[in-house]
């Protein structure tokens, strides 16, 4: 009980909560960021893939 007052009393606890709270907010954010990325490059390069074929008579890879 004692380890809970002094983390919310003192200064230096209470800059762990915020760096706590900092490393989980970018975690969450770099997690979005490249789930996002990926998907994205995934459509381009369907995309990419359908135009590639359109092109190509058939029976060529």
């Amino acid at each position: 009980m004692d380890a809970w007052i002094e983390l919310f009393s003192t200064s230096y606890g209470v800059l762990s909560i915020v760096t706590i709270i900092g490393v989980i907010v970018m975690a969450a954010w770099f997690y979005r960021y490249f789930v996002t990325k990926m998907e994205e490059s995934e459509r381009e390069e369907k995309q990419r893939q359908k135009q590639g074929q359109a092109g190509r008579p058939s029976g060529q890879t």
